[in-house]
């Protein structure tokens, strides 16, 4: 599994020989100038909720490529409403794709759609095939409904958390989740877009550290292989 971060909260995944794009929030974002957006490619788009910062660039890009979108019910209709192609998931859901399993689970946030539509409960994700697996958290608090991951999916290789704190979970709590969710490898995300979610980057290392898990920080651009 290879997993490029594109800044904020977004991700491309290669998985099983399928590309799946996260929450792509890329030409409104000054630290992600370096991504051309045209140069993405994408067989399924997954959205997380319905805030502009991770959705603004997936009309774009899904009327480019013919991706799919995996998200929730309200989310799917406003995009199927301007002819892209939807899957809706609902909490507790899950689906098999040609590239594996996707399970919905809970997130704690809010949201709303660019154009202030509902965006019905935001979510999370877990994508899994038969030797690999991902959490994908989306914008949310630590809550304890994370301890329910293990006993649903298959053991982790790896976890996407926010750890930019004021809208999402700081350092400490995503450690926390971490634990709760049984993975020992952290790929932070949804921190130094904008000043109120900068972090220390050195003292989220060690924060995980000190729990024998990894922090696994990518540069923008950048492709880590789990």
């Amino acid at each position: 599994m290879k997993v490029r971060f594109l800044g904020h909260a977004s991700f491309l995944i290669e998985l099983n020989n399928s590309k799946i794009l996260v929450d792509p929030f890329i030409k409104g974002n000054p630290k992600a100038s370096n991504i051309d957006i045209n140069n993405i490619e994408a067989d399924y788009v997954l959205l997380t909720h319905g805030h502009g910062d991770h959705v603004a660039d997936a009309e774009e890009i899904c009327k480019r490529t013919g991706a799919t979108i995996i998200s929730n019910y309200e989310i799917c209709n406003w995009f199927e409403a301007k002819g892209l192609s939807c899957h809706a998931l609902n909490h507790g859901g899950k689906f098999s794709f040609d590239f594996g399993i996707v399970k919905y689970v809970m997130a704690t946030h809010t949201s709303s759609l660019p154009d202030g539509s509902y965006g019905g409960n935001p979510g999370g994700f877990v994508l899994w095939t038969q030797s690999e697996s991902l959490y994908i958290a989306g914008d949310t608090g630590l809550t304890m409904d994370m301890k329910l991951i293990p006993m649903l999916c298959p053991k982790l290789d790896a976890a996407i958390l926010p750890i930019g704190d004021n809208f999402t979970m700081g350092i400490e709590e995503a450690v926390m989740a971490a634990e709760f969710v049984e993975c020992d490898k952290v790929i932070p995300c949804h921190f130094d877009t904008m000043p109120v979610i900068a972090i220390d980057k050195e003292k989220a290392i060690q924060a995980f550290k000190e729990k024998g898990k990894e922090c696994l920080f990518i540069e923008i651009g950048d492709t880590l292989e789990v």
